[in-house]
């Protein structure tokens, strides 16, 4: 009994902290929109004003877009606002629980793997785009490491596979494949949880959320 109750606070306590990372990823995410809504303005007022354009603001745009929406896409599967049709489930879960349960969990799972499969594939990537830059290693090609390492940190990031155009606007891929696998195994833990603790993966003290909460998530609803 002393064993159940010591995994059960693991588990709980590996839950709690998938949500904190989801939670704090979503608030990265929520400052990335902010931060590209200020270069957006000040892309306006340089355009209006000083007939200027900020360079790279269209890079910036697209490449913010894919920190935004994976740094988010966590809490979503964390709060239940995954785009789906579980309008059925919702309806029966009073009157068949054990039914709505399982589909639940089946569904879940099957979003579990296919998570698992995107972390699996994203990452050799990820490592790949890391490793052109050489920061730990001597460059094939180029200069060798100085010594100071403010100067080769900047060398070894220019080596970088980018995206932007050059002479404009460039910016080292590899942040954005560890956005998009990070987000993809963190969703890959939540799935997983979800199938063994429940989907809405609540609290033991926090009350389930009632059918009209639940048909206004399925439909995509924000309160």
């Amino acid at each position: 009994m002393q064993s159940q109750n010591g995994m059960r606070q693991v588990a709980r306590k590996l839950t709690g902290l998938a949500k904190s990372f989801a939670i704090g990823a979503n608030a990265v995410g929520t400052l990335t929109v902010l931060v590209l809504v200020i270069v957006m303005n000040i892309d306006v007022v340089a355009r209006g004003v000083f007939h200027s354009p900020f360079l790279g603001v269209v890079e910036i745009v697209i490449f913010s877009m894919i920190f935004i929406v994976f740094l988010q896409l966590p809490d979503v599967v964390r709060v239940n606002r995954l785009t789906r049709s579980d309008g059925f489930l919702v309806l029966i879960r009073d009157s068949h629980p054990r039914i709505a349960d399982a589909f639940y969990r089946m569904i879940d799972a099957i979003s579990f793997v296919l998570m698992a499969l995107i972390t699996y594939a994203t990452f050799p990537t990820l490592v790949e785009a890391f490793e052109t830059c050489h920061y730990f290693t001597p460059p094939e090609f180029g200069p060798k490491p100085s010594g100071d390492l403010w100067a080769d940190l900047v060398a070894a990031t220019k080596r970088c596979h980018y995206f932007g155009t050059l002479g404009v606007f460039t910016i080292p891929w590899w942040p954005a494949n560890a956005v998009i696998t990070a987000s993809a195994g963190l969703c890959t833990v939540l799935f997983f949880l979800k199938v063994v603790f429940g989907h809405e993966l609540r609290d033991e003290d926090e009350p389930p959320h009632s059918e009209s909460e639940e048909l206004r998530d399925s439909a995509g609803e924000t309160s």
